[in-house]
């Protein structure tokens, strides 16, 4: 962390100058996003300066945008949900602790994040394939995993699309 950093309860410092609310994928991809967007629309009404100057608008308000995306969603808020109520869900079984669970929820939070414009029925197949390949390794396999999995998934679906 920087020398001059500010102290934060945030859990998305920056990592260079420990500012809070640092979210560079959403940042990015609302940038990319928007700016390729306002370079098209600055293109059709300005010509090529209109798209230069589209390009910077664009990129500098979708910036904005993917990053307020990306704080309505807290890694350690979820891990915090989780833990105090995986023993609810149906799926769970009686006598498993908590970390037996968290690789499915965290897999299935982190893979809602990734694929935005998807239905979980959609890449169901890809992380299926891709479970056993994880880092994060558990005892739990696809078919007991695909549950929590899910629920992850849903829960930051409702929260960042409302």
């Amino acid at each position: 962390m920087a020398k001059n950093a500010k102290k934060t309860t945030d859990t998305n410092p920056d990592p260079i100058t420990g500012e809070p609310g640092s979210h560079p994928v959403g940042t990015g991809l609302g940038a990319a996003i928007t700016g390729a967007a306002a370079t098209v629309a600055g293109g059709a009404l300005g010509g090529p300066v209109g798209a230069a100057a589209g390009a910077v608008i664009g990129a500098v308000a979708g910036g904005y945008a993917g990053k307020a995306v990306e704080e309505q969603f807290d890694p350690t808020a979820e891990d915090a949900y989780w833990r105090e109520n995986y023993k609810s869900r149906p799926y769970v079984e009686s006598s498993a602790d908590y970390d037996t669970y968290r690789p499915a929820y965290e897999y299935g939070w982190e893979s809602r994040r990734k694929h935005r414009d998807l239905r979980f029925e959609e890449v169901e197949p890809e992380l299926r394939a891709e479970w056993s390949n994880r880092e994060r390794k558990t005892s739990l396999g696809w078919e007991k995993a695909k549950d929590a999995a899910r629920d992850a998934w849903d829960r930051v679906d409702r929260a960042t699309t409302g």
